[in-house]
């Protein structure tokens, strides 16, 4: 079986220089290739990995998302763990993977990553009744998730929702000024803290720097309202209508 995560030990050393093992969690694309759904195996394999050892974790996430059962058991997994669990979001943590990471007790973020939430999705087949059962589903395991980013960044269940709904993307000091974060990773991190100390930008330029916050539906009705105006008045579907029209005599 391919698994997307991964266990490393890495040495380090402590205030007092003693050399102490740290463990590593690797988490890389897609999060779980099938649903853990009825899956008794794979969570316990998990789950045994996750226990054989002791002492603090630093989970690094790479991954677009994947299946949210799979996405809801790690979380619970990495939540009750006795040992401080350290989140890393080395490139990016979209949709289900952004729900793990609301498990580290600190969440940090490369000054080059993105978050992505967005609403569940599922694929149904059937009568009116299987359509509204899945809707109901859905409606029910967004409310999960929304659970979790709550207990992470104290926003309201309505602003959650909102940014779900919209499909947000965030960088990293968005996500911090959000709460889904806490801090930025890196080598330079503190080269940069201290700079800002020396050299601190008014409130505006704060602001500018820290606001990147990327909603795709938002950009797409913008693009369509500007074709609409751009056109005389033709909607948008008049315009693609006329092309495909142009298309078939070319």
């Amino acid at each position: 079986m391919d698994k997307f995560w991964n266990w490393k030990n890495r040495k380090v050393c402590n205030d007092a220089e003693e050399e102490t093992a740290e463990r590593i969690l690797e988490l890389r694309g897609t999060i779980a290739e099938e649903s853990w759904f009825a899956d008794d195996v794979t969570p316990k394999m998990f789950k045994d990995e996750l226990l054989s050892g002791s002492g603090d974790i630093t989970v690094y996430i790479n991954s677009p998302g994947g299946d949210c059962v799979a996405a809801a058991q790690i979380y619970n997994m990495l939540s009750e763990y006795p040992g401080k669990v350290t989140v890393k979001i080395d490139a990016i943590a979209a949709s289900a993977a952004s729900v793990i990471a609301m498990s580290g007790d600190t969440v940090l973020m490369s000054p080059c990553a993105v978050l992505m939430i967005h609403n569940p999705a599922t694929i149904a087949f059937g009568d009116h009744n299987e359509m509204q059962k899945a809707i109901d589903m859905l409606a029910e395991v967004k409310e999960s998730i929304i659970n979790a980013y709550q207990l992470k960044t104290g926003l309201s269940r309505a602003k959650l929702s909102k940014l779900m709904e919209a499909e947000t993307w965030m960088n990293a000091n968005k996500a911090i000024e959000l709460g889904f974060a806490d801090g930025i990773f890196g080598k330079r991190q503190s080269e940069e803290s201290q700079d800002e100390q020396e050299n601190t930008p008014d409130e505006e330029e704060q602001t500018n720097v820290s606001s990147f916050l990327f909603s795709r539906k938002t950009v797409n009705g913008n693009l369509l309202n500007k074709l609409t105006k751009k056109s005389d008045g033709h909607s948008v579907k008049e315009i693609f209508d006329r092309l495909d029209t142009i298309q078939k005599f070319i």
